[in-house]
Order: C-alpha cells, then structure tokens, then sequence
C-alpha cells in the first residue's frame, strides 16, 4: 500500500514506512506531509512513552514495541504513526520490522485490507504490536513459574534480586498496557466507521486482558517474595535456635569457671569459704532474683 503524492490526490491509499530518519529527513517528510512540529520533535527526541494527539489533518501516535533480550532485561522501541487521509507514515528503529508485519497482514487478508481505508492498516497495526506483548507475558509467567519453585528451596541473596528484577518488569509492563489502553479509548471514541470500529473493539479487548494478566503476575511475584522473606526468617530463627542450645550448654559451664576462678577460694580447703565469698554469691542471687521478676511482670 505504497505509492506516491499523485496516488494520494486521485484519493489511493498510500503508506510510507520510514527507518532511523535523521532529523534533516524528517523535517522533509514534515514538510511533504504537513506534520505537526510537536510531533516531529517526539520524534527527534526519541521518546517511548505512548501517547496519541490529534491535529487538523493528522493524528500522531506513539507505541512501544517491546521484547525480551533475556528472561531478566526488556528492550523496548518506539514507532511513531501519521494517519492522514488517505496516507499513513510510520517510523521506527531498525530493531522494529513493521513492514514485515504489514505483508503477513495482506497475506492474510489479501485485497480485504487493500481496499478499505487506510485507517484500518493502522489499525491492524497496533493490533500485531499489541499481540507480540503476549508473548512478554509468557516469558514473564515462565519466570514468575521458576523462582515459584526456587523459592523453596535454600534461599539466596541472587534469587530475591531477581524477584526484584521480575516485579520492575510486571510494573513497568503494566504502565505501558495502560498507556496502550488509554490511545484504544480515545480511538474508540473518536472512530465513526463501523467497519473499522471493529478493529479498534478487537485491539481494546486484548489489551485489557493482557492488564488483568500482568496484574494478577504482580500479585503473584509479591507473594513469591513474602514467600522468600519468611524461608530466610525461618532459617534465621533455625540458626538462632541452634545457637541458643550451644549458649544453654555453656552457660553453666561458664558460670561455675567463673565462681571458681575467684581470688580467695582455696580448693584444697574448701570447707572454709571467705565472707567475700559468701558476699558475692548473695548479691548474684540477688541480681537474678531481680531480673526473673522484671521479665515476669514486664508485658
């Protein structure tokens, strides 16, 4: 669905794919297409964060497209839409293969597609980028899945680390499905062709389930990590308990090397104790007489 400014005047659709533009490139494609100024320089600054506006011949919008490097690291990279009347300009990073996309579509739908209006290729669109994030969340169920099991097990400071990791990861995908969701509803409010209303309903769907799944990973990864907490405060508690017998042990073993190590006492005639002696031991039994009846009474 691609062609030139002749096909758009005699009122064929057209769709410009544009890849890492330089700003000089995109000021010229702004000049071609009337762009909006602000939306260029989204462009030009890169930015990531979804958003859709609306100006007199056009209407820009964001999406993220995102995909997993490794189960522990989330790549994520913008494609920019002008949907005009009659055309469509989309840019993006290299790293993002929406032309592929756009072919598998018309494979698919063969002249269905091509013989609706643009709009419902940008439609289509966004619906691909909104079904690659179930796979984000597949990898994050078979993560959650993981540390489920590992958890326990013997805990250890790199498995709560990538709890962590994981639980950044549900919010961070969270925050973006709701941004997602945010340009579907202004879409779905905005559409007046009941053919393509269809495409943007489909899109709204799937989206709002993939927010009620990542909302209900978090719930699962914080309850992981409460998990995780109490295995280390039970081995905590076991460590202590083990040293609190050893302590029990050697109390009384120490207690009577103590006494008898005192100046003053002679073993060989033990029958004679000192009055310092005697002194001594009754200000012990005193001392602990008043420590058990404080720890008695204290609440």
């Amino acid at each position: 669905m691609d062609g030139s400014f002749e096909d758009i005047k005699e009122g064929n659709n057209v769709w410009v794919d544009v890849i890492d533009p330089d700003e000089k490139e995109l000021d010229r494609l702004a000049e071609k297409f009337n762009l909006n100024k602000e939306a260029i320089k989204t462009c030009i600054n890169k930015s990531k964060k979804p958003e859709i506006r609306q100006f007199d011949k056009h209407t820009f919008t964001v999406v993220v497209d995102m995909k997993n490097k490794d189960p522990e690291t989330l790549l994520t990279e913008a494609v920019y839409f002008f949907l005009g009347k009659n055309w469509l300009v989309t840019i993006h990073s290299p790293e993002v293969d929406v032309k592929q996309i756009v072919e598998r579509l018309f494979n698919i739908q063969n002249e269905t597609l091509k013989n609706t209006r643009i709009d419902a290729l940008y439609y289509n669109i966004l619906t691909e980028i909104v079904t690659k994030y179930e796979q984000l969340l597949t990898a994050l169920e078979l993560s959650v899945n993981e540390y489920q099991r590992r958890s326990f097990v013997r805990p250890l400071p790199a498995i709560f680390e990538s709890i962590d990791i994981l639980s950044r990861q549900a919010i961070m995908l969270r925050r973006q499905f709701w941004h997602v969701r945010n340009i579907i509803n202004f879409l779905l409010h905005t559409e007046k062709d009941k053919d393509d209303i269809k495409y943007v309903e489909m899109v709204h769907d799937d989206i709002t389930q993939l927010i009620d799944f990542v909302e209900s990973y978090e719930g699962t990864i914080n309850s992981i990590r409460e998990l995780y907490v109490a295995k280390v405060s039970l081995q905590i508690n076991e460590t202590m308990r083990i040293l609190t017998i050893f302590t029990v042990i050697l109390l009384p073993l120490t207690l009577i090397t103590g006494i008898y190590g005192m100046n003053g006492i002679d073993l060989n005639n033990i029958t004679e104790i000192p009055l310092g002696f005697v002194v001594v031991l009754a200000t012990m039994a005193v001392a602990v007489t008043a420590l058990v009846l404080f720890f008695i009474r204290k609440p």
